[in-house]
């Protein structure tokens, strides 16, 4: 559903140009992606966490997890901030070299992009790795699908507010080969940076 109202509806819409969305059209997309996003969230942390941690007793594959104590929820929090901060602010460091090179080497500036992307989603494909080799197959799938997720559920509500705000162009839409083979989690991401930079 994410992945149709964001980046396939735009491509039919006829309010705009093609691959945008008006201003109430966009600002219904970002509601959308927030909600579905944050659902999700309360499915993977409350109503069905057990979908995403390893069974401690494949015996006993109905019972729940023990929840967590507070003292560990509020450190995972912390370290996830201190672990958000830290790929954000690498991605930032190594936008500016990337795109030196890039125009050094007379790339398209959607690579920018995509390594960019590839930096932020590094962590959890790491994880996503991790848990298929140790044999736990729906974690790992349950990881991919969630990061393919929070990529739209994110991006999208972020990129239409700053499109908004500063009245940049933003093109959400993909071109119809794209829609037909499908896209990955760097895909997704590069129309948004591209668009929010001025380069479509």
């Amino acid at each position: 559903m994410l992945a149709v109202v964001t980046l396939v509806l735009p491509h039919f819409t006829v309010t705009t140009a093609v691959g945008t969305y008006s201003r109430a059209q966009s600002l219904f997309a970002a509601v959308v992606s927030a909600g579905l996003w944050g659902i999700f969230v309360f499915v993977q942390t409350v109503r069905h966490r057990d979908y995403f941690l390893p069974h401690d007793d494949h015996a006993l594959p109905d019972e729940h997890a023990a929840p967590p104590s507070r003292r560990q929820a509020a450190l995972s929090f912390l370290l996830l901030v201190v672990s958000l901060v830290a790929v954000v602010g690498l991605a930032k460091v190594l936008s500016h070299p990337l795109e030196e090179f890039v125009k050094a080497c007379r790339l398209p500036r959607s690579v920018v992009g995509i390594v960019v992307a590839m930096v932020v989603l590094l962590p959890e494909t790491w994880a996503a790795i991790r848990a298929a080799h140790a044999n736990r197959l729906q974690s790992s799938m349950n990881l991919a699908i969630g990061s393919a997720l929070a990529t739209i559920g994110l991006t999208v509500p972020v990129a239409v507010f700053f499109a908004t705000a500063y009245g940049l162009p933003l093109v959400l839409g993909l071109d119809p080969k794209d829609i037909v083979l499908g896209c990955d989690n760097t895909r997704i991401l590069a129309p948004h940076v591209v668009s929010l930079q001025g380069g479509r």
